[in-house]
């Protein structure tokens, strides 16, 4: 019995060292696969030493000249720069963004060339192609600079911290701009009305929506370049979202001596004849009020293009108006008010200086 106990624990023994001996292999084969922190500390620029050896292999001039080039450099601990080094890092960060540039330039040409994508359709693909061209660049210069990422680790959460608070609006106008693009709520093209802080309005035809802004072109040629979240956050007043269709106010003020039939009649030819004017539907006069000096109309009229401006459509009208009140004997009053005068001696006083100014 005792030989069997201690045949048993001999065995327990063996097996336990085995499991040590196999733990301590993996620990070692572990840290041997592991990178060193020197190894994570260095970012170095394999390209340059590729290319120098390449080139080296075709010309002896060019190799030293190179040489000489890479012999001019600067060490700080671990990290090597030459100028040859430096000359590398230029070439391919032009190369790459020419590269991406001119991607991106032949990107946009085929998107427009695609008659079944509409204009807003267009540019949010245009923008998406864009962001992904340029991703993939930064990470194909990342790659053949020969750059270890992970040595830029420690710099990671400092870069998201300047995301998070220095382009947080950078950010957010970008993603605001691509959500109005793909619900259509604004587009190039449509005509807006916005209001500012102050409570003013200002009305203006989008001409482009951009990664960061939108730019609103006005009837006077000023243009505003509108953050793309305010568009989204403030009310925003479409005049061509749905429909294109606007309908303008024209007011009116006539004589109460004048025959109001006919005076309507003449509002309504007036209106016809300017060409922007929709027939239909057509245009209506609504009597407003009965105003101090004057009857007051309404002629409501409907355009199809308000691009093309709205005060204009008014000054049409009324210099058409104005030519017919005058042919048909029609007035066009001014502010009539009656003065009442109080009889006392001061009164009386002015009427005999007045008299005697007159008799002499």
């Amino acid at each position: 019995m005792i030989d069997l106990l201690a045949a048993a624990a001999g065995s327990v023994a063996k097996a336990t060292g085995a499991a040590k001996d196999a733990a301590s292999d993996v620990a070692s084969d572990v840290a041997s696969s592991a990178p060193s922190p020197a190894e994570l500390d260095e970012a170095g620029v394999r390209a340059a030493d590729g290319l120098k050896e390449a080139v080296g292999e075709k010309s002896r001039t060019i190799g030293d000249i190179i040489q000489s080039l890479d012999s001019i450099s600067i060490d700080l601990g671990k990290f090597h720069l030459s100028l040859w080094d430096a000359i590398v890092v230029m070439m391919v960060i032009v190369g790459v963004y020419m590269l991406a540039w001119f991607s991106s330039r032949g990107a946009r040409a085929m998107l427009r060339r695609m008659t079944r994508l509409d204009l807003t359709q267009r540019l949010l693909a245009e923008k998406l192609v864009s962001i992904a061209v340029w991703g993939i660049a930064f990470l194909l210069g990342i790659d053949i600079l020969g750059i270890d990422l992970t040595a830029l680790a420690v710099f990671s959460g400092a870069f998201g911290l300047a995301i998070g608070f220095g382009l947080q609006k950078t950010f957010g106008n970008l993603i605001a701009g691509i959500i109005l693009l793909m619900d259509r709520s604004i587009k190039p093209g449509d005509v807006i009305v916005i209001a500012d802080a102050a409570g003013n309005s200002t009305s203006g035809q989008i001409r482009k929506i951009g990664i960061r802004a939108v730019s609103l072109v006005t009837r006077d040629q000023k243009e505003y370049l509108i953050p793309n979240e305010n568009l989204m956050v403030n009310q925003v007043e479409n005049w061509s979202y749905s429909s294109k269709n606007v309908r303008i106010q024209v007011p009116v003020g006539v004589s109460y001596n004048c025959d109001i039939a006919l005076a309507e009649k003449l509002m309504l030819e007036a209106a016809k004849k300017v060409p922007r004017v929709l027939k239909t539907p057509p245009p209506v006069v609504w009597l407003d009020a009965y105003g101090d000096s004057s009857v007051n109309f309404i002629v409501h009229c409907w355009i199809s293009d308000p691009e093309e401006g709205v005060g204009n459509i008014r000054s049409q009208v009324l210099k058409n108006l104005w030519n017919l009140l005058a042919e048909n004997g029609i007035e066009i009053p001014f502010p009539q008010r009656d003065i009442n005068l109080r009889d006392n001696e001061q009164f009386q006083q002015l009427v005999a200086a007045i008299a005697q100014r007159v008799k002499e």
